[in-house]
């Protein structure tokens, strides 16, 4: 019998050891497959100018020159308003209704992160509503993934900063 603790020690590891490592889904198979996908060059100021397109629509008023900025699966958490935008058309809802109060935004504080054909644009920034003149401290952060053809946002989280401590 002290075979038993041999053979059930290490058979035990194993399955811990996949379960950590692929966690069950219902309906999901998780296989591991090595990358294969070539590497989009880019650069930080690449990154900072995709911001500066996605502002540039934003002050252009025509929601759907906003949207065109997100990849279709992406996901919007916007800053002023609780529910997420998952679909085109619950994003292009969201900023006719927001593009109507005249927003402009400038990057107060930032970090680029680079990776194969992701990156992230993460910080501070402030919003100006023209048609107020209010002005909006928000946290942001943006991913961007490279589709074969250019950079759009896969998720965007925008919240407003919280009062000083």
């Amino acid at each position: 019998m002290k075979l038993l603790p041999v053979v059930v020690a290490p058979l035990a590891a194993l399955a811990l050891a996949g379960c950590a490592a692929a966690p069950e889904s219902p309906g999901k198979t998780y296989t591991h497959v090595p990358r294969t996908e070539k590497c989009k060059p880019t650069s930080e100021k690449k990154i900072a100018a995709l911001f500066e397109r996605w502002n540039d629509a934003l002050e252009s008023g025509d929601p759907h020159k906003v949207v065109a900025n997100y990849a279709e699966d992406s996901v919007l958490l916007p800053t002023v308003s609780n529910q997420p935008r998952l679909t085109p058309a619950e994003k292009e809802e969201y900023f006719e209704k927001l593009l109507l109060e005249e927003p402009s935004a400038r990057i107060d504080l930032r970090r680029i992160y680079l990776g194969c054909n992701v990156a992230v644009d993460a910080g501070l920034y402030t919003f100006t509503f023209g048609r107020t003149g209010q002005i909006v401290p928000a946290r942001y952060s943006f991913t961007y993934r490279w589709d074969g053809e250019q950079w759009l946002i896969t998720s965007h989280h925008s919240s407003v900063l919280p009062e000083r401590e």
